[in-house]
């Protein structure tokens, strides 16, 4: 071991992301302590507003400035101490791959899930690392043991990966896949809990909720529907894509039973990078969804049998944990929030246009549904990006119609200026 230590560090890559010279150490922690200081005695509400602050957050991503990127509900970019992490660390994979990856790298693991654990608020030994939160949701999904005519209530605007892994499990399994239908924006928690008990049966046994509906942003009552849920002896799958690393929570606050979550969207960790939490006791009756020598073993461990993987990665998505420490998860939360606003409340009142998303906190973060009468959503997003090369994503699915615009803590005023420009004139003149 003393021989490898020497081996490294005389290549410069000793340092893993959580040690005192870490990446993010070299590249970031005296800026932001200095701009840290200087806010140190206001609210993160407060902080929200304080762009001196949030220009120096701003300066640590390298995004395009030949467009707008409001797209971050897909995939978040990452800001440069993250990338530089990635290409280090495959560069010296590189090297000599079998012996870095397997003899070095991933040695990492076991610190990084212990990370993620303390950003999660969870146990480190039900915190299981892989690529996306599609991949583990179809790992709980397949791994439930539900027998023929089972029960699972939905709802039609969950993610659809998600929605059409429970669908396949209709139908070569023979469960019942039930679905709701809401017409967001929602400001009643009650409202939307009752329609998850209305839906119960006894043959019901889980209920999955999205956490952030991805299409309009809108916040649903987790705790409450959880609550409601383990009063009738179901359990709860809770898709948190939308919501880690955003909103200030801890996975257990939720009291669901399990939770996924990619960390490419608001954690900014590298592209294809996911964690997915399981509550210690439901580990065993959980069957991986790719093979393992220990299927119905206690440990979370079981799931991460990938084969050969991006151990770059995982040394990104450490690099990706520093940088959100460093701003804080409220203050994150409340400066996404603020951005949204920022928009949203100056295109309220404009002829034409309508928001489909909540202006109300407890309601909606970061994401935001828009449409303008007349146009459809697809080609509004064309429409913006053509002439103003501003990058959103249109939705034209189930009972919604909007544009879905999600600024991130890189965002600039004047690049929601031009947007609010844009819709102002797109409306004005009628496409």
């Amino acid at each position: 071991m003393s021989g490898r230590r020497h081996f490294l560090r005389e290549l410069g890559l000793m340092a893993g992301a959580f040690s005192s010279d870490s990446l993010f150490s070299q590249l970031h922690a005296a800026e932001l302590s200095s701009a840290e200081r200087s806010v140190k005695h206001l609210s993160p509400l407060e902080i929200a507003a304080n762009e001196d602050y949030w220009s120096i957050i701003q300066q640590a991503y390298t995004t395009s400035p030949n467009l707008i990127n409001l797209n971050n509900g897909g995939v978040s970019p990452s800001p440069r101490v993250v990338q530089e992490a990635v290409e280090r660390y495959n560069r010296l994979t590189n090297e000599g791959p079998s012996y870095f990856m397997w003899e070095i790298l991933d040695q990492g693991r076991e610190p990084l899930r212990e990370k993620l654990a303390q950003l999660a608020g969870a146990d480190k030994e039900e915190i299981a690392i892989n690529r996306n939160c599609t991949e583990s949701l179809n790992t709980i999904i397949f791994g439930l043991d539900l027998k023929a005519g089972d029960e699972v209530i939905g709802c039609k605007l969950d993610y659809p990966n998600h929605m059409n892994a429970w669908k396949q499990r209709a139908l070569r399994d023979k469960i019942v896949y039930r679905q709701l239908s809401f017409d967001f924006p929602i400001e009643n928690d009650e409202e939307i809990v009752a329609a998850y008990e209305k839906a119960i049966t006894p043959k019901t046994k889980v209920i999955h909720v999205t956490h952030v509906i991805n299409w309009v942003g809108q916040i649903m009552p987790v705790r409450k529907i959880c609550d409601m849920a383990h009063r009738r002896g179901l359990e709860v799958v809770c898709d948190g894509a939308h919501s880690f690393a955003l909103l200030d929570f801890k996975i257990p606050d939720l009291d669901c039973d399990y939770f996924a979550t990619s960390l490419h969207k608001f954690l900014s960790a590298p592209i294809g990078s996911g964690m997915m939490w399981i509550r210690k006791s439901n580990i065993p009756k959980i069957w991986p969804l790719l093979g393992n020598g220990a299927p119905d073993a206690p440990n979370i461990r079981k799931f991460e049998t990938l084969g050969t993987r991006s151990f770059p990665i995982e040394q990104g998505i450490g690099e990706a944990i520093n940088f959100q420490l460093a701003i804080g998860n409220k203050r994150k939360e409340e400066r996404v929030r603020f951005l949204k606003n920022y928009w949203a409340e100056q295109v309220v009142g404009i002829p034409r246009v309508k928001l489909k998303t909540s202006l109300k906190s407890a309601y909606s973060c970061g994401i935001c549904g828009v449409n303008i009468e007349g146009i459809p959503s697809r080609e509004l997003e064309k429409i913006l990006f053509s002439r103003y090369k501003i990058h959103t994503v249109g939705i034209e699915y189930e009972n919604v119609n909007a544009v879905r615009v999600t600024p991130h803590v890189y965002t600039r005023l004047p690049e929601l200026d031009k947007l609010v420009t844009a819709i102002r004139e797109i409306a004005a003149a009628g496409k």
